[in-house]
Formats: C-alpha cells, structure tokens, sequence
C-alpha cells in the first residue's frame, strides 16, 4: 500500500480573483461542472476565460488525473485524448500528476472505489459545503500491483464504463420505441372509435343512438 501523497504530484487548483469572465480567445479552463459526479468528463465544451498569465503547475493535459474537492461526492477522472489543448484547472479541482510506479488511470480508477470513498467520508470537512483537506487525500492508501495489472484493471474499467453507456443507450431508445408504439395505438383507438361512433349515427334504423 502506498499515499496518494507518495506516488503522484499533488497540485490545488488555480484560484481564480473574482468571478470568471468568458472570452473568445481567452484562457481555457476546466471548472467543477466540466467533471461529471460519476468520475467522467461532461459532454459540456471547455470554455475559455479572461484570466491572464497563469503559473505553469496549473496547466493540465492528457494523463494528468482531477480530483472533485467540493461536494458531496468526491471523484477523479483522468483526462485523455478528448481534451484538445492543455487547459487550466480551476479550483475546487485537484491535479494529480502521478509518477512513475503508477498510471493515471489505475490511480482515478481507485479514489473512485468504496474503500476509497468511506476515506474522504471520513476526513470531510465543512458543514455548508463539503471539502475534502489536501492532507486527507494525500493520506489516502492505495494498492500498487505491477504495471500490467494496473493497465489491464483501467482498461477493463474503460471498457465497462463504455458498455454501461451503451447499455444506458440502447434502454432510453427501447423506451422511446415502446412509448411511441403505446401513444400510436392510444390514437388509433380513438379514431377507430370515432369512425365506427360515426357510422353507427349515420345509419337510419339507429335513429341517432350510436
């Protein structure tokens, strides 16, 4: 077992002064909201700000791991190809640059597990807004296996976290699919209603009773 502190690079994120103003050919940054509570990037574009000259340790790219401080649920996502350019992390965002004996995607993969959570719900601090302390998370204890488990662990946790999507996918279009059939048969029972009602009225020996 090894601390977070001990196998990656821990960076808060940039504080920004004041509030933040977007602006075509600005700063792009990554926000809170950009990192979806179930440890994934939102679909929601980065947006770019008016912030000037930010400090190299702030800049992330692809391998670098975030960490959601704020909240009641506290998540990592590690960024990949998906994120174009490097961008600023914007606090209550954590980066987490991890070294050597670990790869970034074992490591978001584990601060995402129970184990990993019952800790930062243990170490929370804040009664309005929830905080998780930088020396909580660099407490953390993390198992280390070789460097091929962990790749093939992150890989088989990609390729379910894609399998669940699909699956979310192809549920919301069966759904779709039964509704619409349900409403068509609702509408053509009315009108089938409607038709025979009508005919019944139009027949003389019914002498206007359908």
């Amino acid at each position: 077992m090894s601390k977070v502190g001990s196998i990656s690079d821990i960076q808060i994120g940039y504080t920004a002064r004041g509030r933040l103003e977007s602006m075509s050919g600005g700063v792009p940054a990554i926000q809170l909201r950009n990192i979806a509570p179930d440890g994934d990037r939102n679909g929601e574009s980065v947006e770019r700000f008016r912030l000037g000259e930010i400090p190299s340790r702030y800049w992330v790219q692809s391998g670098d791991v975030l960490f959601r401080s704020r909240g009641d649920i506290n998540t990592a996502v590690v960024l990949g190809d998906e994120l174009p350019e490097p961008a600023v992390a914007v606090m209550p965002l954590v980066i987490l640059r991890a070294k050597a004996s670990i790869l970034p995607g074992y490591l978001a993969w584990y601060l995402n597990q129970p184990e990993a959570q019952r800790h930062f719900d243990r170490g929370a601090r804040g009664t309005g807004i929830r905080m998780i302390p930088m020396t909580c998370l660099s407490a953390l204890e993390v198992p280390v296996p070789d460097i091929a488990t962990q790749r093939v662990i992150s890989e088989i946790d990609c390729l379910a976290k894609r399998e669940f999507e699909l699956a979310t996918r192809l549920a919301d279009r069966r759904r779709q699919l039964i509704t619409a059939s349900l409403l068509r048969v609702a509408s053509e029972s009315i009108h089938n209603t409607t038709r025979t009602t009508a005919a019944a009225m139009a027949r003389p020996d019914t002498e206007g009773k359908p």
